[in-house]
């Protein structure tokens, strides 16, 4: 698959069979993460592979009860570290949440392309998830992403026009207007 395919067709998915993910599926989802650019190229990162069922369903838990994320085979923990990451954003900003965005936006593509479901996670509780996982105090829980292999087989078409918004309304050429 290609990426602009995987792109038309990646939605989140929140039901996922019970079954492993294949090694060489796995280790292109983890590439996915670690070749992903980042401000400067510092990589002010590290992620966590929560595999253990038992696990996920306690960071499920501390992600406002969404239960079905222990589902998935794998639940992926994006951790930033802000005092490393590029400090001048825009002249201003830290780039850590864009650096981790971008890996898991790649990581979602790259899970597409494997025929896997994701689901981008922003709702939790970041002190408990901190303390369930042992994540040190200076790190920062960015998001979170479970990947798995999607219950519905019904996934594979691109999304529809609907509910996107039309070109002129978000496009903008040389000046915003």
């Amino acid at each position: 698959m290609d990426v602009h395919q995987a792109i038309q067709i990646r939605r989140s998915v929140r039901a996922y069979e019970d079954r492993p993910i294949n090694a060489d599926s796995y280790q292109k989802l983890l590439d996915a993460l670690r070749f992903a650019p980042s401000a400067c190229n510092i990589q002010p990162w590290r992620f966590l592979l929560i595999e253990d069922k038992q696990l996920r369903l306690k960071v499920a838990t501390a992600a406002k009860k969404q239960l079905w994320m222990a589902q998935a085979a794998v639940t992926v923990v994006a951790c930033g570290y802000p005092q490393d990451a590029y400090k001048t954003m825009g002249g201003y900003g830290n780039s850590v949440d864009i650096d981790l965005a971008i890996a898991l936006d790649h990581l979602s593509l790259a899970a597409t392309a494997e025929g896997l479901g994701t689901c981008w996670i922003g709702a939790f509780d970041e002190n408990a998830v901190k303390e369930i996982l042992q994540i040190p105090a200076e790190a920062k829980v960015v998001a979170m992403m479970p990947v798995g292999h999607p219950k519905s087989t019904n996934l594979n078409h691109p999304v529809s026009e609907q509910n996107r918004k039309k070109p002129q309304d978000i496009f903008h050429k040389n000046c915003y207007r």
